[in-house]
């Protein structure tokens, strides 16, 4: 076992810097040292899941060590790391939905463990601890099966900081964009929430090539960085404006009268789960994006007429095809992923990290470990 630092939570919403020890890989597992951690709001939220367990569900690294099966990555290697392993031969995977695997998610699994390394590998004071999403990357080592790790080629030049928020933000905004809604070019899209998923919602948009972009916020300066991110048109909302109804009227006036073809949500904020429905055109597409699972109240009318609301989770990830793709944009200059990371912060400065995501001051933090 080699000691290692770590953010852990007792599952109180308590959290601190302690030091747990990490095991060698078994057979079908890899062991990565983290060098950079994204912190998202569900890494908030995981403070108050009752449970102990290592943070963090966004990371990049290097290749330390490898068990006697692994083939795909060797010890240097630079790698993402991928929290929604999928099997390949379940309901779900042979379906093409592998984010919603029906064996290793530990989102929509039957057992959240099943996407684990062996559980002894993790140990805080002689006792096993759960890894965040099955990889819990605020922490020196992570060891972890094959699956949740991806190779990045040699050839891209991509910075391990940038690289880590593919795994979450990046990849649930883009995909919503790409793999859910399959945004057409010449398409109008209007993007409810201009913070780190809705901005990869707005470069998604720009890559798919739709006509008109119509980013929404209350802050001057995010909507300034979505113009920056592919936005066409900005429109500043009001908190008085119950359920961006106002708001939907304006959209409607940049779309011919009709509404956007496709609206995306990624503000989290339960009373705008349905404000996407009042923003597109009759046989349109409303996406939430942001996770919202709080109960909803809805006006039926907004889904009139032909209306289709997604609820996608991490932007119907295929971790062996998007994430090749991500980096070959990156590498060509169509994804922007160094803009997006607006502070880093060290293992140490996670409360900081928090208190610059709730206040709206940054687009992206990361911990550099």
């Amino acid at each position: 076992m080699t000691p290692a630092k770590a953010i852990t939570s007792t599952g109180d919403g308590v959290f601190s810097v302690r030091e747990i020890q990490v095991g060698d890989p078994a057979p079908d597992e890899v062991l990565v040292q983290v060098k950079a951690a994204g912190v998202c709001h569900t890494d908030y939220d995981s403070l108050s899941w009752g449970k102990p367990i290592v943070l963090g569900h966004e990371g990049a690294g290097l290749v330390v060590a490898v068990g006697s099966s692994i083939t795909h990555v060797a010890p240097g290697d630079r790698v993402l790391l991928n929290w929604a392993i999928s099997c390949g031969t379940c309901f779900q995977c042979v379906r093409g939905n592998h984010a919603i695997c029906e064996t290793h998610s530990p989102v929509a699994g039957r057992d959240p463990l099943k996407g684990h390394a062996h559980p002894e590998g993790t140990t805080l004071g002689g006792t096993p601890i759960e890894r965040s999403f099955n990889i819990g990357t605020m922490s020196e080592l992570t060891l972890v099966r094959r699956e949740a790790v991806v190779r990045i080629p040699d050839e891209v030049s991509l910075p391990l900081e940038s690289a880590c928020i593919l795994g979450c933000g990046v990849m649930t905004g883009y995909g919503s964009v790409i793999n859910a809604a399959k945004v057409e070019p010449g398409a109008s899209v209007a993007v409810i929430g201009c913070g780190g998923v809705g901005l990869n919602c707005i470069q998604g948009a720009r890559i798919a090539g739709a006509l008109k972009i119509i980013a929404l916020d209350l802050s001057p300066d995010r909507l300034k960085m979505a113009r920056d991110f592919g936005a066409t048109h900005t429109l500043q909302a009001d908190r008085a404006d119950t359920g961006l109804l106002q708001m939907a009227e304006k959209v409607r006036e940049l779309t011919d009268g009709r509404g956007a073809d496709y609206a995306f949500e990624a503000t989290a904020v339960p009373a705008l789960g349905a404000a996407p429905l009042a923003m597109i055109r009759h046989g349109g597409t409303a996406i939430q994006v942001s996770g919202i699972e709080q109960d909803l109240t809805i006006d039926m009318n907004l889904f009139e007429w032909d209306k289709v609301y997604l609820n996608p989770l991490y932007g119907k990830c295929n971790p062996t095809v998007d994430f090749p793709r991500l980096f070959h944009l990156y590498a060509r200059g169509d994804l922007m992923l160094d803009e997006m990371v607006s502070k880093t912060y060290a293992l140490d400065e996670l409360n900081t990290a928090f208190e610059d995501m709730h206040g709206g001051r940054i687009a992206k933090g990361v911990l550099v470990l």
